[in-house]
């Protein structure tokens, strides 16, 4: 294998020097193909050196899933202007960093190499500046028979542009009749919508008029309002949507002082959460007696908790697995301090004087115990993840995971990783395994498998088995199967033990965990990877064929 990956190796320089492109596509996809990158990347990089576009696109490519964007972005731009893939690949990236540049490089992806995934995150472009009409007919000119990719979002522009049109009708009708019901009524198809304004926040300006106008005559329609404006405009838009709760509940609405509370909470403002849960409390809102009740619980303020949370309902289940939990408490007597809210505010005036790590644990706090919204915590997390704790880096990365940051997330756990944080290590194996490359995910694996979890062992020792590495994957996946416990994932490592086991020679010992695999494979493996996933079902052990080929010798 090592002649045949140097004798491939050469070749792909050669046609590269030569100008044959085709010729050295051919042989970076046996690299890629085969999933021998760390064996391609020095003849990608003389190829690079000798003009060859798509090593560039390929080597660009791996540099940024390893981490290191900035050479990825040198090595599209090189040739963005002559090879539409690259011109794609930069386009992709500036998007994610926020360049406006990047819709530059899908233009030219389009027009002068008919990139489809060009013109399509062109369309998209469109939309998020907010000129949702001329994405679907942009979309939709010049396009082939085979450019069936652009459907899918034609299909959903015109969908958003349906409700858009259907709000905008029935509020019509709503304001011709002074109907308030029917206008916090027309609101509803922009509920759904919700889920699209983040990618494309130019649609905000149009649902933004229709929840002002359906506001002018709905109490209720206020309280959407203002719930709009706390999940998509940010901490600019709070007072607006403050004032528009606090007007809704003047006029006598039930639900804003509940939604007032919520919001507040979201914000870690606590004492106005209480505030305003007592109001809807006293007049008998179950959600707010029972967030009071957490609220009151979590401050060990034992007596108020338990009066809420009857309020709620002496039979709910969920009521009283909260009074046990109280009475579980008060016999330890003590709270642990990441789950005591009395210190939150010592902690605040500490992370605003600069001290990083209470403003750490101040967010920690608010999100594990305080109801707090993760889109308000990052400004109490970030800090000590840029001064290098790991655990802050991890706890951040997750923030950015659960607000849809891939870029951010990734970048936060490659930081965590680096450091050392072992769940980290995880995430980036998983990310590299996603991506194919699984030579750097085998290596995140075994690092992971430091902390002395069966799960990472199993991981680490899979991929090494299925490179053929039977010696190196033996230990790792030794201690998953002798460790794994019950745990689904004590299957897989049987198959791939078995067959580590019978590589190396082991027959006798490999019967058992073939058998204890061959039982379980399809319920417990098989079933949590995608069928459509050719390149993992090739790569995947087969315990029933390795079993029978170990008792098959055994028996002669």
């Amino acid at each position: 294998m090592t002649q045949d990956i140097q004798a491939r190796g050469e070749a792909l320089v050669a046609a590269a020097q030569a100008g044959d492109a085709k010729t050295a596509r051919r042989y970076t996809d046996f690299f890629v193909l085969g999933h021998h990158v760390d064996e391609g990347i020095p003849y990608w990089e003389r190829a690079v050196a000798a003009g060859d576009a798509f090593s560039h696109y390929t080597l660009a490519r791996y540099r940024k899933i390893r981490g290191d964007r900035p050479a990825a972005e040198t090595l599209y731009r090189a040739v963005a202007d002559r090879h539409a893939g690259c011109a794609y690949g930069l386009g992709v990236l500036l998007k994610e960093n926020g360049d406006p540049e990047a819709a530059e490089w899908f233009r030219h992806g389009w027009e002068q190499g008919r990139h489809l995934d060009c013109k399509i995150e062109l369309g998209k472009l469109l939309v998020a500046e907010g000129r949702l009409d001329e994405a679907p007919k942009f979309l939709m000119s010049d396009i082939d028979l085979g450019d069936i990719a652009v459907f899918r979002w034609v299909k959903l522009f015109e969908s958003i542009r349906e409700d858009f049109d259907r709000v905008a009708a029935d509020l019509d009708a709503a304001e011709a009749a002074g109907d308030g019901d029917a206008a916090a009524e027309a609101l509803r198809p922009l509920f759904d919508l919700e889920k699209h304004f983040r990618d494309y926040p130019g649609l905000t300006t149009e649902a933004a008029g229709y929840y002002r106008r359906a506001s002018t005559l709905s109490a209720s329609a206020r309280v959407d309002h203002a719930v709009f404006l706390a999940e998509t405009a940010g901490d600019a838009s709070w007072p607006e949507a403050r004032l528009l709760l606090v007007q809704a509940h003047e006029e006598g609405y039930d639900g804003a002082a509940y939604v007032l509370g919520v919001l507040h909470e979201q914000r870690g403002d606590l004492a106005d959460a209480e505030h305003w849960y007592a109001l809807a409390a006293g007049n008998g809102h179950p959600a707010a007696q029972w967030n009071l009740g957490l609220l009151c619980r979590r401050q060990r303020r034992y007596e108020e908790a338990e009066r809420w949370f009857r309020e709620v309902g002496e039979d709910d289940e969920d009521v009283v697995a909260q009074l046990d939990r109280i009475a579980a408490v008060r016999e330890s007597g003590t709270t642990a301090p990441g789950k005591d809210l009395r210190r939150l505010p010592g902690l605040r005036e500490r992370a605003e004087a600069g001290d990083v790590h209470a403003s750490y644990a101040y967010g920690k706090i608010l999100r594990d115990w305080a109801g707090a919204a993760d889109r308000h915590l990052v400004r109490w997390i970030e800090p000590a993840a840029m001064a290098g704790d790991p655990e802050a880096a991890y706890d951040l990365a997750e923030l950015y995971g659960s607000l849809r940051r891939p870029i951010l997330r990734d970048h936060w756990y490659r930081k965590a990783a680096e450091a050392g944080h072992h769940g980290a290590c995880n995430e980036m194996g998983w990310l590299s395994e996603y991506h194919k490359d699984f030579q750097e995910a085998e290596r995140w694996y075994v690092r992971a498998a430091d902390d002395g979890s069966p799960l990472n062992a199993m991981l680490a020792g899979r991929l090494k088995a299925q490179r053929g590495a039977y010696a190196e994957a033996e230990p790792f996946l030794r201690v998953a199967w002798e460790q794994g416990g019950d745990s689904a994932y004590r299957t897989e490592a049987a198959g791939y033990y078995g067959l580590v086991l019978h590589r190396l020679g082991r027959l006798a010992e490999a019967v058992e965990p073939l058998r204890a695999a061959a039982a379980r494979w399809d319920d417990d493996v098989r079933a949590r990877y995608s069928p459509d996933d050719f390149v993992v079902m090739a790569r995947m052990a087969d315990p029933d064929k390795e079993l029978a080929e170990v008792e098959a010798a055994l028996a002669g």
